[in-house]
């Protein structure tokens, strides 16, 4: 990024959901990290708040790569659970017919938001055989049994680590062996055994099972992260991340298999992102403050604009959406685009010490605010503070065009991180009767004819360009 300042130094501090507190990653096979992220259950269309997960997701891939690590990175595809045997059946077609539709929405809506691809995206229905081994062999070691209904369950029980996740007082919430939940989601505050394999049932699953040594059924939604993530990753993974309502029963369903199957620490470090809520209120259809990133789209939104929406907030904050903080966005990113296009015009050949100096404090600044939990608040705010600075310089004709070139170094290596500047420059073909409209306005500022200069201004206006003073002089802009 900059010859006097190395990233690659810095360590990545992280809080673990597990121990509570921050934590130095150390990958185990040296600078490779391995991460598992809880992905879409391809139902419906993803609504903004698991995007706000998504997009959390991708700044820590994309920090974990702007300190000079390596990243493989798992995301995995809920294509079978109760939501999407109900959906396939309510249409009357295939399980794949129904969820290929929205799997293909999904990725569509990934490229919309600049969110990077990763490594691999496991479709649950792809690994049941692997999930049918897992289960065997929680039956085998006694951790697995059948129950009356003909269905496999965890027997929470038998795990003493059980809890050590959500660090929920285990005592004070139902439990015990008897007590069994098949559904693939249930109440919070309700600790049961869950289910590995739900058997086939013809008139809540239709057509839709698969066979194994239990009998026919299909695995529960637990089970299916964990059987992916150890067969892609291994049996231990550096990181598994997701949304703050999975750590409690999912991630913790997911510690008790995968280690009780394994024998070996399932993930080193567990992150959770929280919730994002709707003009302070819980997103709900019934509120009608429900939103797919379509729906904002269709409302004239743009990607990038969402992008710097979600990504904008600490991850263990809840981000509170609103229709006014979206429209403050666009001011943001125009500043942003603005500084941008301010430094490819500079051409003053000599320019400020001080110049360096203010790009050297704004770079470290920026990875140690990413590196410390990823801080996003802090680091924007360095690169805020960076473009207030160098502006006085350009405004003063002290910023030399080699200086100006070393800040479009920083900001585009800043980018690889926040996916939401572009520097290529626009090209727009700006009407001649405008750029004569401008020249006789700066003719009429110049003769004091205010009241032409006025009418021209607004002329131009009217036409959707403003004009933009610089250092070389004005400007037509496109509104």
């Amino acid at each position: 990024m900059l010859t006097n300042f190395d990233v690659k130094s810095i360590p990545l501090k992280l809080f673990n959901t597990e121990s509570r507190r921050k934590e130095v990653l150390k990958p185990l096979d040296d600078q490779h990290v391995k991460m598992y992220t809880c992905g879409p259950t391809v139902y419906h269309y993803v609504h903004i708040g698991n995007f706000r997960t998504f997009m959390f997701e991708d700044l820590l891939r994309r920090v974990i790569k702007f300190l000079g690590m390596k990243i493989t990175h798992v995301m995995n595809l809920t294509d079978v659970d109760d939501k999407t045997i109900k959906g396939a059946i309510a249409k009357n077609v295939s399980l794949d017919e129904y969820t290929q539709p929205y799997k293909d929405a999904f990725f569509e809506d990934l490229k919309t938001l600049n969110i990077e691809p990763v490594e691999h995206y496991p479709a649950a229905t792809d690994y049941i055989d692997e999930m049918i081994k897992v289960i065997q062999s929680l039956l085998d070691k006694g951790f697995a049994y059948k129950g009356g209904d003909g269905s496999i369950y965890y027997a929470i029980s038998k795990f003493k680590r059980y809890g050590c996740l959500s660090h929920l007082n285990l005592d004070e919430l139902k439990t015990g062996a008897s007590e069994r939940v098949a559904s693939d989601e249930y109440d919070k505050d309700h600790v049961a055994d869950f289910v590995l394999w739900k058997k086939y049932d013809a008139q809540r699953d239709g057509k839709i099972f698969w066979e194994s040594p239990f009998g026919p059924g299909r695995p529960g939604w637990h089970l299916e992260c964990s059987a992916m993530a150890m067969k892609i990753l291994g049996p231990t993974i550096d990181i598994h991340v997701g949304g703050i309502d999975n750590m409690f029963p999912h991630h913790e369903n997911e510690i008790a298999q995968s280690e009780a199957h394994s024998g070996k620490t399932f993930a080193k470090i567990w992150m959770h992102a929280e919730h994002l809520i709707v003009d302070n209120k819980k997103m709900s259809k019934s509120l009608g403050n429900f939103y797919t990133l379509r729906d904002l789209l269709d409302k004239g939104y743009t990607g990038k604009q969402m992008r710097y929406m979600l990504l904008q907030t600490h991850y263990k904050t809840q981000l509170n959406f609103t229709f006014a903080g979206l429209d403050a966005v666009k001011s943001a990113l125009q500043r942003l685009q603005d500084f941008i296009e301010r430094l490819q015009e500079v051409s003053t050949p000599r320019g400020n010490e001080m110049a360096d100096a203010l790009l050297e404090k704004a770079a470290a600044s920026f990875a140690n605010s990413l590196a410390d939990d990823l801080n996003i608040s802090q680091a924007l705010a360095a690169i805020f503070d960076l473009i207030r600075e160098v502006n006085t310089l350009i405004d003063q004709h002290q910023l030399s065009k080699p200086e100006a070139d070393r800040v479009l170094e920083f900001l585009k290596a800043s980018n690889s991180v926040l996916g939401v500047l572009s520097f290529e420059k626009a090209v727009a073909e700006i009407p001649s009767e405008l750029h004569e409209a401008l020249e006789k306005r700066q003719q009429a500022r110049k003769d004091k004819n205010w009241a032409m200069a006025d009418t021209l201004r607004d002329y131009i206006l009217s036409q959707g360009y403003l004009i933009e003073d610089t250092p070389v002089g004005a400007r037509l802009k496109k509104a």
